[in-house]
């Protein structure tokens, strides 16, 4: 261990073990330790079924109804993968999809007035809402044909809108979209997590929709993915990526000083040992010091032997409830997987139900959620901390990440993880290069 790395990343979490694997790929010398005996950090999948029960102390008996314990792959904070989004891209360019299957989510529902409907992503669904009456169907089919017209560089695609200036809540009243339908759209399809969006310029917001329908169109039924046996898959191939490029990975690994020179990293103590480098790459567990606390997130894991009720059976989807149905100032999100994954035993399902706390009573804050559900086999609640850096890391060259937030998507965990790749290299990560490397790897 006692040798030169340019960076040392502490940590397997996805966010860290995406950060090595796009390290190593650009050339740098990685050392990659973790404290943990295992890969993914609280993006962990749990497996077998009784180190779940285990994890939350609860009893470990009469497991035998849950079908084959070794079935089960849980994960902690599940997240759906956009199938046009970075995250994808990312996988796509880096070539980490040769070690993973995805399976399309078979549905996408927003809540509404006490009952869940499908989110209409094209003009054909738009048409069939049951979120809309006739008239507000039409404006909305509009509003979505502008969408899909508008390119950023054909300015007559803009019609008389400057994305740059006019406002998102404006482009709203242009088309003459009422509150309703603007809170599902900014909420269930550009996947706004509050409202502050809408004094901001549209731009953003027409891109994010875009999105959407783009990934729709790509599969159909929804605009996300999910990997086959759960998310641990995913930091384990970005960890094998790192690795064909050089990267050495330590597990089990105490690590009990990051080592400052002159207000600068300089290396990673453990034990008697140290590891010089540059940078260093953590999570905010690895550096208390360096981190506060922004809020917290509550969450709930259900085991059921149903699907969600109105949502034509279907063996996964997500439910997004925006923050306005339900008097709140943040959206709550429910996920739903099942054995048709392999992440669960034959006709078993896990419901995630989760949200940003707002109230001295978290778990009644996702009972709308909850509720949605139909009955529950077993429950397990936990509410963590929420952790930003105090600095960007350019200085003392300690780029820390962001907690997973209450969203049901992957969308923001990819902004923060290409966000600190700019800051630690000063430039942005040159998919061309990878795609480049691998064609002549699989030649």
């Amino acid at each position: 261990m006692d040798e030169e790395y340019d960076v040392i990343v502490l940590g397997t979490g996805l966010k860290e073990c995406i950060l090595s694997g796009m390290l190593s790929v650009s050339g740098k010398k990685v050392l990659h330790m973790d404290r943990n005996k295992y890969y993914g950090g609280e993006s962990a999948s749990i497996t077998p079924l009784e180190e779940l029960f285990e994890k939350f102390n609860m009893p470990v008996t009469h497991l035998e109804e849950y079908g084959r314990s070794r079935d089960w792959n849980v994960d902690l904070i599940p997240k759906f993968l956009m199938a046009n989004g970075q995250l994808v891209k990312l996988l796509i360019h880096t070539g980490v999809t040769r070690y993973l299957e995805f399976k399309s989510v078979e549905g996408s529902y927003v809540y509404k007035g006490g009952k869940i409907s499908k989110v209409p992503a094209d003009e054909k669904e738009a048409l069939a809402s049951s979120l809309m009456g006739m008239f507000e169907k039409r404006r909305f089919r509009n509003f979505l044909v502008y969408v899909q017209d508008f390119n950023l560089t054909d300015p007559k695609t803009w019609k008389d809108i400057d994305p740059n200036q006019t406002t998102a809540a404006h482009l709203y009243e242009k088309f003459g979209l009422d509150k309703d339908t603007a809170d599902f759209t900014g909420h269930a399809l550009a996947l706004y997590r509050d409202d502050e969006y809408l004094n901001k310029p549209c731009l953003e917001m027409i891109e994010r929709i875009k999105l959407y329908s783009d990934s729709l169109a790509r599969y159909g039924k929804s605009p996300y993915l999910y990997p086959l046996y759960g998310l641990g898959e995913l930091p384990q191939g970005f960890a094998r990526l790192s690795a064909i490029y050089g990267g050495t990975y330590m597990l089990d690994k105490s690590i009990d000083e990051i080592v400052m020179e002159n207000g600068k990293v300089v290396g990673v103590r453990s034990g008697n040992e140290t590891a010089r480098c540059k940078q260093v790459y953590c999570d905010p567990s690895y550096v208390p010091d360096r981190v506060e606390k922004v809020g917290q997130v509550v969450r709930c894991i259900c085991l059921m032997n149903h699907p969600i009720p109105n949502t034509k059976d279907a063996l996964s989807c997500q439910i997004i409830i925006p923050q306005k149905q339900v008097g709140r100032h943040s959206d709550i999100y429910v996920s739903l997987v099942s054995y048709t994954h392999q992440v669960a035993a034959k006709g078993w399902f896990v419901a995630m139900v989760s949200t940003a706390v707002e109230t001295s009573n978290p778990e009644e804050e996702i009972k709308t959620g909850l509720d949605l559900l139909g009955p529950i086999k077993q429950k397990f609640v936990w509410v963590s901390d929420v952790y930003k850096p105090k600095d960007d890391g350019q200085h003392n060259q300690v780029f820390i990440s962001e907690t997973f937030d209450a969203t049901t998507h992957f969308e923001t965990t990819c902004l923060d993880v290409l966000d600190i790749f700019r800051r630690g290299t000063g430039e942005d990560f040159d998919f061309s290069k990878v795609q480049h490397t691998l064609g002549d790897e699989q030649e």
